[in-house]
């Protein structure tokens, strides 16, 4: 027997790796993954907030709008307190912390059967999405058709309820999920989940056609997302250190549960210098640390930022230096997994527009408006505990204008610090 040469094993095609089935077995598990962990986020976060008592055993259904909420669902507030009285509600927002988990959980059980290929078909990858994106409209018309309630308001105090009692008044509030937005934005929320995950994960592969992303696009979609996580993880350890030392442990725990990043992300944009405009009046109240909810209590709409805030505590500075340390951290990032041939003037421009999209994302998602509010024969918001407004937006244009500024400053930087660490990885 004469041994094989080299030239004749090169000449042996090699078999590649079999795909990994994928089929509606593995979307099912990846759907139900998904929705459980939000199913158990939220409704921890909703015990920890006391939010368990609510009447007709109506629990589920709190969790169930809950999840309706952070998938971008519409979530309406109705009310009816007879014929001598109207009523007014409204509430809009999203609970991050329960968003990101299923976001987290959902995306690493699309990418699983992806791994270790470099390049696969687009018909492969879109009948994948499709199939977990069949499922998830069935858990959509699921949640929708569970997330509603009506019952009544807790009497007033004093001469409000005296007033109740006197004219028969028994206000009836309730929520009602928009089907036809819940499945239209749930179903954008998956598809930014999935392609979000293809653009993120190195080991997941793309088609041919899109293999060119895979230099220009992948690396500030990883430093984005690596940004952002950076910043919840942050403030998950503030969190547990302020539930361990200061007391009001319940709280500190409904608030990362429910809405982490709707007080990370923010503080992220505040350290850049950006403002937020917001009010907090009546029953409503942030779930924030106390110096936020100190500067937002007031009769009129207030304004947020460092000079606002350093007025009650001067420590508020140190978001300047942490945001610096982790928009320049995300910018060498960007530029060490870059191709070497991208000049630190180009990394700039990549920063800046990465960045700019972050804060648009930070400021579409995080805004707050709530209202909700009884009025007797036509005369103003009655108050005693029913009434209340809470808001908080953002002044868009000056967030996007300095996001762009710091991405053109730390992406140079960042360049600059990543090209000595390029040049060596291209090497070897």
């Amino acid at each position: 027997m004469s041994a094989s040469t080299p030239s004749r094993q090169a000449d042996i095609p090699t078999a590649s790796p079999p795909a990994v089935p994928h089929g509606w077995g593995r979307a099912l598990a990846t759907v139900l993954a998904g929705l459980i962990a939000m199913i158990v986020q939220a409704a921890l976060g909703l015990w920890a907030a006391g939010l368990t008592g609510v009447p007709d055993n109506g629990f589920p259904r709190v969790v169930a709008a809950t999840l309706v909420a952070a998938v971008g669902g519409t979530v309406r507030l109705a009310g009816d307190a007879g014929a001598l009285a109207d009523t007014q509600a409204e509430l809009t927002v999203m609970p991050l912390s329960v968003t990101l988990g299923g976001a987290l959980v959902i995306a690493a059980g699309f990418l699983r059967p992806l791994r270790h290929r470099a390049v696969a078909p687009a018909s492969e990858l879109a009948g994948w999405a499709a199939r977990i994106a069949v499922l998830w409209l069935l858990a959509l018309l699921g949640l929708a058709r569970v997330a509603r309630q009506t019952f009544t308001a807790p009497p007033g105090n004093g001469s409000i309820g005296d007033i109740e009692d006197l004219l028969g008044v028994e206000p009836q509030i309730g929520y009602r999920a928009d089907l036809p937005l819940t499945v239209l934005f749930g179903l954008l929320w998956l598809a930014g989940v999935l392609v979000l995950a293809l653009l993120v994960s190195r080991s997941a592969p793309l088609p041919a056609r899109l293999l060119r992303l895979q230099n220009r696009v992948r690396p500030a979609a990883y430093a984005m997302v690596g940004l952002l996580l950076t910043c919840v993880a942050v403030g998950l350890v503030i969190g547990l250190v302020v539930a361990a030392t200061r007391g009001h442990p319940a709280r500190t725990f409904a608030l990362i549960l429910l809405g982490l990043p709707n007080v990370v992300w923010p503080a992220l944009t505040l350290g850049l210098g950006a403002t937020w405009n917001g009010r907090v009046d009546g029953p409503f109240g942030l779930p924030v640390p106390h110096l936020l909810d100190q500067v937002l209590r007031t009769p009129d709409v207030s304004t947020l930022d460092l000079g606002t805030l350093s007025e009650h505590d001067g420590r508020v500075w140190w978001l300047v230096a942490v945001a610096a340390l982790l928009i320049l951290t995300a910018a060498f990032v960007m530029a060490a997994r870059s191709p070497v041939r991208v000049r630190p003037w180009r990394n700039s421009l990549h920063m800046a527009a990465a960045l700019v999209l972050t804060v648009l994302m930070i400021c579409l998602v995080c805004r707050v408006s709530a209202h909700y509010g009884l009025t007797l024969l036509g005369i103003g918001d009655l108050g005693g505990g029913l009434s209340g407004v809470l808001l908080l937006t953002p002044q868009l244009w000056t967030a996007l204008g300095l996001a762009a500024l710091w991405g053109l400053v730390t992406g140079f930087a960042g360049g600059l610090l990543a090209w000595r660490v390029r040049r060596r990885r291209e090497a070897a």
